[in-house]
């Protein structure tokens, strides 16, 4: 559905385990990161989601495959694109590669719009939306 948006790392001490590589769940990690950078170079600011119209996104599925270890030190990229929407949720490819762009891990990540209040599903406020579809018809 759209381009890929792309999210630079170092991955540091404390992201590795006793092993010397990163820790599974620290992929995660930098998949959230990549996810708020792209909402933030969208213009769409996560505090601003709950200050403005009194939601926010919840990760909701995650499904990673773990293919290559990063390492101390490493460089890696953090790839997302979105390949689905709804009213009321996001799915995104999201991919973490090493500069040279051998693949570590992939995911595929649904985020649904939910009340901060009450964590109950919401509808994705029509600018949001707006900004994100219109970005990824642009990208086609």
């Amino acid at each position: 559905m759209s381009d890929w948006h792309t999210f630079d790392i170092r991955v540091y001490f404390e992201d590795t385990d006793a092993q010397g590589v990163v820790y599974f769940a620290n992929y995660l990690k930098f998949m959230e990161r990549g996810r708020t950078e792209w909402l933030r170079d969208l213009g769409i600011q996560q505090d601003e989601l709950i200050e403005d119209h009194g939601v926010c996104f919840a990760l909701t599925e995650s499904d990673a495959r773990f293919l290559r270890p990063a390492r101390f030190n490493d460089r890696l990229q953090v790839r997302s694109r979105l390949v689905e929407h709804s009213r009321v949720r996001f799915e995104l490819e999201q991919a973490v590669s090493r500069l040279d762009g051998e693949l570590l891990c992939s995911a595929r990540c649904v985020a649904a719009c939910i009340d901060a209040a009450s964590f109950r599903p919401r509808r994705i406020p029509a600018d949001v939306l707006a900004t994100v579809t219109a970005s990824a018809a642009s990208n086609k």
